[in-house]
């Protein structure tokens, strides 16, 4: 065995009850709570980003491929394209491609209980479906009509702002040279994602009433929708389509694309977490230092005579070294487990709620990725190892002479 770390893990033993105990105590503590802090702030930040991503994906899908208009951008135009049976067969044939769904928006006036709101009405065949992010209560539309379903699904946020519950019959205002058409519909369904991008301005109904109303061919469309099994190969995809699949005005893009400024109001919550991390791997290491500085001048006569015995100042050194590893050890199992105690509660019991209005969702999320807890743990410890060569420095001040005479 090595003669440092066995010095080191015998010393850490022999020190119930003495001034010296009480500051590896309270340097493991300090330690475990930075690393703790560290854990519990990258699995929200990771929660944030999954859970609202997740929510707008499973509405949105992940990518559009749309025709381009000059004065909306990458917005859905109001020119309708023919279904292109071999265009959907090419994209379904790409990889990581889950899903190809035809729709066409248009906005409405929706009317029940003697009040009005405006909505976009997002018309979709029976394929299209809503993925993992979004809950839904009753049933889905019934595309059985050989006509169009005369069913709908609203959000929650929109239910409850005009007092709609399931099965309640609405009025749909389809404005047309200042002239309504008028449609009733059924509320066979209501939906909740908790983003307001989404809650707040759509509905959901059978593409087939769209096309009647803005007296389209049932071949007429306004894009397809495309859903992943990951979102990280949606550039991929939307490039392949842009370059090999589609002519123009046919253009291709993803929804990162057309909501930009939720994802870059989720990259500002990763710089947060990143500054957050990296104040307490300071806080960690400087704790370490100090407590390393505390126990060399508190053990400084056993320094003098491991140096009068012949031991060298490396050895010596490392002593030291394999103490603070032990101590930061030790810290960061208990920090580990502090963590993923408090994620767990927050995971099942939602223990801290969120305005959702604000956050999208209503509880603050966690999402644990091992392999993160792993690089917070390795890294810590590393750092903690390294940035105590400085303070080990303080050894070879120590003279024999000087501390063993009081001996």
């Amino acid at each position: 065995m090595n003669l440092s770390f066995f010095i080191a893990r015998r010393y850490l033993v022999k020190q119930k009850g003495t001034f010296s105990s009480f500051i590896i105590k309270l340097a493991i503590v300090a330690t475990a709570l930075s690393v703790a802090v560290m854990i519990v702030a990258m699995a929200i930040v990771t929660g944030f980003n999954y859970s609202v991503t997740d929510k707008l994906f499973s509405f949105m899908g992940h990518v559009h491929v749309v025709p381009y208009d000059a004065s909306q951008s990458n917005t859905i135009a109001p020119i309708p394209v023919r279904y292109d049976a071999a265009l959907v067969a090419g994209i379904m044939q790409l990889p990581h491609v889950k899903a190809v769904s035809p729709f066409a928006q248009r906005p409405v006036i929706l009317q029940a209980h003697g009040q009005m709101d405006g909505l976009q009405l997002k018309g979709v065949n029976e394929n299209y479906h809503f993925l993992g992010g979004i809950t839904t209560t009753g049933a889905g539309i019934d595309y059985r009509d050989s006509n169009y379903s005369k069913q709908v699904l609203l959000s929650q946020t929109t239910a409850d702002r005009m007092n709609i519950t399931l099965g309640d019959t609405v009025q749909l205002d389809f404005i047309e040279g200042g002239v309504p058409r008028i449609r009733k519909v059924k509320v066979s369904g209501i939906y909740h994602s908790g983003m307001e991008e989404v809650d707040k301005y759509y509905g959901v109904c059978d593409l087939r009433l769209i096309q009647r109303i803005n007296n389209w061919s049932a071949d007429s469309i306004n894009g397809y929708q495309v859903d992943l099994d990951d979102p990280k190969y949606a550039d991929t995809v939307s490039a392949f389509i842009h370059y090999n699949l589609t002519q123009p005005p046919i253009e291709s893009y993803t929804t990162v694309e057309n909501y930009n400024f939720i994802f870059e109001w989720l990259e500002l919550q990763g710089v947060n977490g990143t500054i957050l991390l990296s104040i307490m791997a300071i806080v960690a290491i400087i704790n370490m230092g100090a407590v390393l500085v505390i126990l060399m001048v508190d053990r400084a006569m056993m320094i003098g005579l491991l140096k009068a015995l012949g031991m060298t100042f490396e050895d010596t050194r490392n002593i030291f070294l394999c103490i603070a590893g032990l101590i930061g050890a030790a810290g960061i199992l208990l920090g580990n487990i502090i963590a993923l105690t408090l994620c767990w509660l927050q995971l099942h019991f939602g223990l801290v709620k969120l305005p959702e209005e604000t956050y999208y969702m209503r509880h603050v999320p966690v999402k644990i990725i091992w392999w993160q807890i792993g690089v917070i743990d390795i890294v810590t410890l590393l750092l903690c190892i390294l940035c105590m060569w400085l303070p080990a420095l303080y050894i070879r001040r120590i003279q024999p002479a000087k501390v063993l005479q009081f001996k």
